[in-house]
């Protein structure tokens, strides 16, 4: 598994930071936060399932530097847009080639319809 985004900016960790309306984020699609609002090294991919779920993942693919964000979200996966590498959204294992790493999984909560992550924190 990849190693966890480090945290610097000091920001809550049992409020998290609020990043998004839940309606900014359609289903079956992503949008990135960047590093800078996060305090992580990566930017953090968030992503809503067909199902109306909401996950967060480190949003730079293992393979070749792509944006998760950009990708395809759908039955508890997100598919990279450059080479169609497949990572699971609860643990960001990669469960599709050509990525063989997996990617950092960060805890999300929606309240009020307002998202809510914990960078750095599992899910």
């Amino acid at each position: 598994m990849r190693e966890r985004s480090e945290r610097t900016n000091g920001h809550s960790s049992t409020d998290g930071i609020r990043v998004a309306a839940l309606d900014d984020i359609p289903e079956g699609e992503g949008i990135a936060i960047d590093k800078a609002i996060t305090g992580t090294a990566d930017d953090i991919a968030l992503l809503r399932d067909t199902d109306g779920s909401v996950w967060a993942l480190d949003d730079t693919c293992t393979h070749e530097d792509a944006s998760l964000a950009d990708g395809w979200v759908e039955d508890g996966y997100v598919e990279c847009p450059l080479h169609s590498s497949k990572f699971c959204l609860k643990n960001g294992e990669v469960q599709g080639l050509p990525a063989t790493r997996s990617t950092c999984p960060h805890r999300v909560e929606v309240r009020d319809g307002e998202v809510y992550l914990f960078p750095g924190q599992a899910p």
